[in-house]
């Protein structure tokens, strides 16, 4: 990673910002992995940001030099499937890249920042539902594979993730 690169938590008031970057990361993305009966379906419910997590102080943003979004990503206490609480386990959420500067350590420094303050709040584990094609990129951060799962999106529209942990 050559370029300057700030990270900083995020604000609701980055929720246009957060929504931009996930539509153009999502379709691009994705589209070796999934088909497109899936993302037509998929992409208008996934790429749209949280604002609670934007709210939490557990959601991170990279930006550029000129506060341009490039990776955003965090955690949570509970599970994103359920209101799920475990001692110690973290649930790594909504983590996307721009589509422009993947590959570049960018997406690894702001999950790696996300996972340190995590471990500063005692958590020890973590957990994610992975697209298809983000499970390299979490097995290179230490994630192994529990299995496959499938997130329900709305009546009748699934989306086919993977289920994956890291930590003791």
């Amino acid at each position: 990673m050559t370029e300057t690169l700030q990270l900083r938590l995020a604000r609701p008031a980055d929720l246009a910002a957060v929504d931009a970057l996930l539509a153009r990361s999502y379709p691009r993305l994705l589209a070796a992995d999934y088909p497109p009966s899936v993302l037509v379906t998929a992409v208008p419910l996934i790429a749209r940001a949280r604002p609670e997590l934007l709210a939490s102080g557990r959601y991170w943003l990279a930006c550029d030099t000129e506060d341009r979004v490039l990776a955003a990503g965090g955690w949570s206490a509970g599970s994103p499937e359920a209101s799920d609480v475990r001692q110690g386990l973290a649930h790594i959420r909504h983590v996307a890249t721009d589509p422009s500067a993947t590959r570049r350590g960018i997406g690894r420094a702001l999950l790696s920042r996300a996972m340190d303050q995590a471990r500063a709040e005692g958590f020890v584990r973590f957990s994610c539902l992975s697209t298809r094609t983000a499970v390299p990129f979490y097995a290179s951060l230490g994630f192994r594979v529990l299995g496959e799962a499938e997130i329900a999106l709305a009546p009748g529209i699934g989306f086919p993730a993977i289920r994956m942990q890291a930590g003791d």
